[in-house]
């Protein structure tokens, strides 16, 4: 078996655990890591320019980010939701627009297999 598709297998065995919206899992611990990053050096590193203090600003700065980060992990949490029922398994008629989104649902999943 030659190197790159053994790392190529190992990469996707890593990375199927972690199911869908691979994308806004990676926003989020990006955006985690850059605001811890800064809210320590905010408040451990003495960051003075010309007699001003600029720790305050990473503290504030990391804040804003690990704040962000809390839209990655709640799309990335709500979009890995599994196992609801349909309208249909419940016994209801389903509409026009319970198609389109299942058509549209279908297309985007068989469209991320093929990759």
């Amino acid at each position: 078996m030659p190197l790159e598709e053994l790392q190529e297998n190992l990469v996707m065995a890593l990375c199927d655990g972690l199911s869908h919206c691979k994308l806004a899992l990676a926003f989020a611990v990006l955006m985690d890591l850059l605001g811890g990053a800064a809210l320590l050096v905010g408040v451990f590193a003495p960051l003075e320019i010309r007699g001003q203090d600029f720790g305050d600003l990473l503290v504030y700065t990391g804040a804003l980010f690990v704040l962000t980060s809390l839209a990655g992990w709640v799309l990335w949490y709500s979009g890995n939701i599994d196992g609801l029922t349909t309208r249909k398994e419940q016994g209801h008629i389903g509409s026009a627009v319970d198609r389109l989104a299942r058509n549209l649902s279908r297309k985007f999943r068989t469209y991320r297999s093929q990759r």
